[in-house]
């Protein structure tokens, strides 16, 4: 299988200064893999390096088989992702925010493709209200909507759990599988033992002395430690 992602004693932080220990990640096509550890340790940072949103300190990282550059055509239309950030056009709807991100992406049937994420994240109700009208839950499905409404081979998600309901997480935790299922990568930080244990997926533990990989079991069990 394709390596989407991989990176060898990648060194990441702000102002040359690293925020953890080198990291070391191999990512195949549908597979999913998470970062785990404590708040603070650098698992978003990290997903921020393999976007392009900031430049390594030091190792060697690929993605998509090239060095990184987030301006390229060919990195945007294949990467989707989902920050612990919100970023809307004031004025524009839910439904229209998803409409804007399906036609930039050259989805086909964009109204089709819309209805369908509304529907898969419940916001068919919300889909005409403004993102600052919506709670903080509807808030972040929206963002999920939006990455999951365009075509996409790698899925990078920062803590994508973060403020949904149990329903939705079980939901959200089919949905990623079923990604994978279909040959997209999915790397995401998390600290939802139930959502890792649901993928089944293996975890890098981010610290700040060392990060290692480890299965699903001894990834949940440190969360356990940290909770």
């Amino acid at each position: 299988m394709t390596d989407l992602v991989r990176a060898t004693r990648l060194e990441v932080g702000w102002t040359d200064r690293p925020v953890c220990a080198p990291v070391d990640v191999r990512l195949r096509e549908g597979e999913v893999l998470a970062l785990v550890g404590p708040n603070g340790t650098g698992k978003s940072t990290v997903l921020r390096t393999v976007l392009g949103l900031l430049e390594p300190l030091g190792g060697e990282l690929q993605v998509l088989g090239a060095e990184v550059d987030e301006r390229q055509a060919s990195f945007r239309s294949a990467v989707a992702s989902v920050l612990d950030d919100d970023a809307w056009f004031p004025g524009l709807t839910a439904r229209e925010h998803l409409l804007l991100t399906a036609a930039g992406h050259g989805v086909r049937s964009t109204t089709t493709a819309v209805d369908a994420v509304l529907d898969l994240f419940g916001m068919a109700d919300a889909q005409d209200a403004i993102p600052t009208a919506l709670s903080s839950g509807q808030r972040r499905r929206l963002l999920l909507a939006a990455a999951f409404v365009r075509p996409r081979r790698l899925l990078v998600l920062d803590e994508p759990e973060a403020r949904l309901d149990t329903a939705m997480r079980r939901r959200l935790a089919g949905l990623l599988a079923d990604e994978a299922a279909q040959g997209t990568s999915v790397l995401l930080a998390t600290h939802d033992p139930v959502l890792l244990t649901s993928l089944g997926a293996d975890a890098v533990l981010i610290g700040e002395d060392r990060c290692r990989r480890v299965g699903t079991e001894r990834a949940v069990a440190a969360m356990a430690e940290l909770a």
